[in-house]
């Protein structure tokens, strides 16, 4: 059996082309390294090297050592590399997103934050605010992508929620309807907002179950009473009812789906909203927290650059009508 130590001397003999020099390399002694080296002709029967006064060179047995110890040390480092990827300490981030805030912001905040942190270990739950601020506070998730509705925000300076909210705009909710109905007919020819009473008549279907409460609400300032159709749990969904013909939907900007049947319009002020925003832990501390400040920093950034992409209006001529 060839020692796998000795042929790494013999390798280093080679490289130096003397046991002097080969012994510095491996910081030991010249005497040392005959020795390994003796030790190793002993065991392979064969000479390695033909010592002379000018140094050692290598015999045909000796090359073929070399090449086999050249072989071992590329499989040990490519091994030793491997090893330290599995045993490497990944620093895991959880991040909580409702889904339509989920799909236009994350994408492109992630993107970057990806490409320079390969070594996150990145969850991304899909929550409603109800479910994700908790898990933010409790420490299951380090950062929330979330909204509120009416109200203050969920969290503000010196409250005791153990949050830290920063708002990223309002979401506007519009009224879905389709392209030849006749307050779409209207808007375009006088593009005024339309207030709620003018649809009092209609059908609504409602994107999402907490839309419901904050419609009524309006719908009472505006002292009339709305005929619910159906609330859903998708706006696609949502949309998709509108075009055919169940009635008209109520939908957040940002949850809008361009379709060349529909029209999205404005509602007259003061219509209902989702004021959007992200939430980290207040005592927050580590390389984690860290990260999760920077990519709450990059989902500020793409929420400034979203809003002109929102299709509004007559969708998709780009020919849009004011909101």
């Amino acid at each position: 059996m060839i020692d796998v130590q000795r042929l790494a001397v013999l390798r280093e003999v080679a490289r130096c082309g003397s046991f002097n020099r080969a012994a510095v390399a491996l910081h030991c002694t010249p005497s040392a390294v005959s020795q390994q080296i003796a030790a190793l002709e002993r065991g392979l029967g064969a000479p390695a090297v033909e010592r002379s006064t000018r140094g050692v060179t290598l015999t045909d047995a000796g090359r073929l050592l070399v090449e086999a110890a050249d072989a071992i040390a590329a499989e040990l480092a490519d091994t030793q590399q491997r090893i330290e990827k599995l045993t490497a300490v990944r620093t895991a981030l959880t991040v909580a997103a409702f889904a339509s805030g989920g799909r236009r912001l994350l994408p492109s905040a992630l993107a970057g934050f990806v490409a320079d942190h390969p070594e996150v270990e990145l969850t991304i739950l899909e929550a409603e605010p109800e479910e994700s601020l908790p898990a933010v506070r409790e420490g299951r998730a380090d950062l929330a992508l979330a909204y509120h509705l009416d109200g203050p925000p969920p969290a503000r300076p010196g409250d005791r929620s153990g949050l830290d909210w920063t708002a990223l705009g309002e979401d506007p909710l519009r009224v879905v309807l389709p392209r030849r109905h006749p307050a779409a007919a209207r808007y375009r020819a006088r593009p005024e907002p339309p207030h709620l009473a003018e649809l009092a008549d209609q059908r609504w279907i409602l994107g999402c179950h907490k839309s419901a409460g904050q419609l009524a609400r309006h719908a009472a300032l505006a002292g009339v009473e709305l005929r619910i159709s159906c609330t859903a749990t998708d706006y696609d969904f949502a949309q998709s009812l509108v075009r055919a013909g169940i009635g008209i939907a109520l939908i957040p900007e940002i949850g809008l789906t361009r379709h060349p049947d529909l029209v999205a319009l404005p509602l007259a002020e003061p219509g209902p909203r989702r004021h959007l925003g992200l939430a980290l832990a207040r005592r927050r501390r580590g390389h984690a927290a860290r990260l999760a400040e920077e990519l709450a920093s990059r989902l500020v950034a793409a929420a400034q650059a979203s809003p002109g992409e929102v299709p509004t209006g007559e969708a998709p001529t780009g020919e849009l009508p004011p909101a």
